[in-house]
């Protein structure tokens, strides 16, 4: 095999030079695998609990828990192997954690807004949590002259209420109310 093929298969942690950023992708590596096992086993664990059925004798959760335990095993393999590449490498300079969260900041603030979506739809209503979550990512994501405002309100408010109109009186899928709807 070539150089240049053996450096198209090789990830991205593989291509840094830094030995800070090396550090810090397997940490990172680590940490996404590791809370991807918790998920896989959450969910491993709820599987068992599908109803099962007399036309499936292995039962309705029997698929889904031995994919589940696949990918368990696929990232405990990613785990190890990173843990490996973390202890080799040399201890990161102070700041880094600090520099990488500045650089991403607008990424996790939508990701945070996103969490916030998700919480207040429940509370608030799919159409009223919809257009709270348009505005602020819209706003966090630069809109500021008045003609931009006014675009994206109006889309804010097309996909809330469009989106909830479509499922209740299209395909009659009733999405959640709250308590002003």
């Amino acid at each position: 095999m070539s150089s240049q093929a053996r450096s198209q298969q090789t990830r991205s942690s593989d291509r840094v030079t830094d030995p800070d950023t090396r550090r810090a992708h397997a940490l990172a590596h680590l940490v996404l695998n590791g809370t991807l096992v918790v998920l896989f086993a959450a969910l491993f664990v709820h599987a068992g609990a599908l109803p099962s059925s007399m036309w499936e004798p292995l039962g309705a959760g029997s698929f889904p828990r031995l994919i589940l335990a696949v990918l368990i095993m696929i990232n405990l393999g990613i785990m190890v192997q990173e843990w490996r590449r973390y202890r080799s490498e040399t201890a990161a300079a102070p700041g880094l954690v600090k520099r990488w969260l500045w650089r991403h900041r607008l990424a996790l603030g939508v990701l945070a807004l996103f969490t916030l979506y998700i919480v207040g739809v429940p509370a608030l209503g799919f159409r009223l949590a919809s257009l709270l979550f348009l505005i602020l990512a819209q706003l966090a994501l630069g809109v500021r002259r008045p003609r931009s405002l006014a675009i994206a309100m109006v889309i804010a408010v097309t996909f809330s209420f469009g989106i909830d109109w479509l499922f209740r009186d299209v395909f009659i899928i009733s999405l959640p109310r709250g308590p002003f709807s």
